[in-house]
């Protein structure tokens, strides 16, 4: 079974970030349209799809990727990787 879409809510929980972020990103492309749906003025994201596209890569400026690894880190701080 795959996995399932979650609302801007929970993926803004699960990276500790606002959700107007999560907006930003996906304006500035660091999200990719392959990672979520978009239905009027509703989005649905696969949480491992977004993960994916905030590793690191060497495509974003310095500032921006230091703040992801941030996000990544205080999200994956609990669990065992």
């Amino acid at each position: 079974m795959s996995e399932p879409f979650v609302p801007i809510e929970e993926l803004s929980k699960h990276f500790s970030v606002s959700i107007s972020t999560i907006r930003s990103w996906i304006r500035q492309k660091h999200i990719p349209k392959s990672a979520y749906l978009k239905v009027g003025n509703t989005y649905r994201f696969r949480l491992s799809d977004v993960t994916e596209a905030l590793k690191p890569t060497g495509n974003y400026d310095v500032g921006m990727q230091t703040s992801i690894d941030n996000v990544l880190d205080e999200a994956f701080a609990d669990e065992d990787i």
